[in-house]
């Protein structure tokens, strides 16, 4: 793990794991490490050069805090999307592309067109299984899966940075769930509510807690 990762996993274990608790933190000792490099660097003549912005509060939050934006790629399984489903997602999508790079992916609801229930979450398990990336991160929306609010949702997009993955992948099932080789797949199972989501319902709540995850990451006003 990069030195960085370390630290910020050091001292999230010793101090708690909430975002606010780690800002608050982090930002307390990038404060002090910052205030000791400007002083060297007033001494030997070279504050002038360096850009402002390195040394604004919430960038030394966001370099503590964050490893790295990890690309999201965000795939559902079902029928074509009503036009104002889509019309939601594409704006959050736009919205989200401000922090990282978005992919909406989409897969066809019982591909094969099978008569039988099993047949349909085999093929469209099949189906999900060929686009995923080997170095993926892979999170299942799932029912039976982690109850995720807020805060964490960011926390678990914070430290995807720190697994090594070349992007996140928020898997989204067909009417019938998830096959048995996504379930195995899966690094993490998360579910956005107690209540069973329809696959558009459970789309939009998704990008919008991505972004409202972002703001928290960020320290931004979306999220009160």
């Amino acid at each position: 793990m990069p030195a960085r990762g370390y630290v910020c996993s050091t001292l999230c274990k010793q101090f708690g794991s909430s975002i606010s608790d780690r800002r608050k933190l982090l930002q307390g000792r990038a404060d002090c490490i910052f205030a000791k490099a400007t002083t060297l660097l007033h001494k030997v003549n070279l504050f002038d050069q360096v850009p402002p912005f390195l040394f604004s509060s919430p960038f030394t939050v966001s370099i503590f805090v964050l490893q790295r934006a990890l690309p999201i790629r965000i795939m559902t399984v079902g029928k074509k999307r009503s036009p104002g489903v889509q019309l939601i997602v594409d704006e959050y999508i736009e919205k989200l592309k401000h922090y990282c790079r978005v992919e909406d992916v989409r897969i066809k609801s019982n591909p094969k067109n099978a008569r039988d229930v099993m047949a349909q979450i085999e093929h469209e398990d099949i189906a999900v299984m060929g686009l995923i990336k080997s170095d993926e991160w892979v999170v299942m929306l799932d029912e039976r899966g982690i109850n995720m609010g807020s805060e964490q949702m960011a926390s678990l997009i914070g430290d995807a940075g720190n697994t090594g993955a070349s992007s996140i992948l928020f898997c989204i099932g067909g009417p019938y769930g998830h096959g048995r080789q996504l379930r195995e797949r899966a690094d993490v199972s998360i579910k956005l509510s107690s209540l069973v989501l329809n696959h558009e319902v459970a789309l939009v709540v998704l990008v919008e807690q991505l972004y409202r995850a972002w703001t928290i990451l960020k320290g931004q006003k979306y999220h009160h």
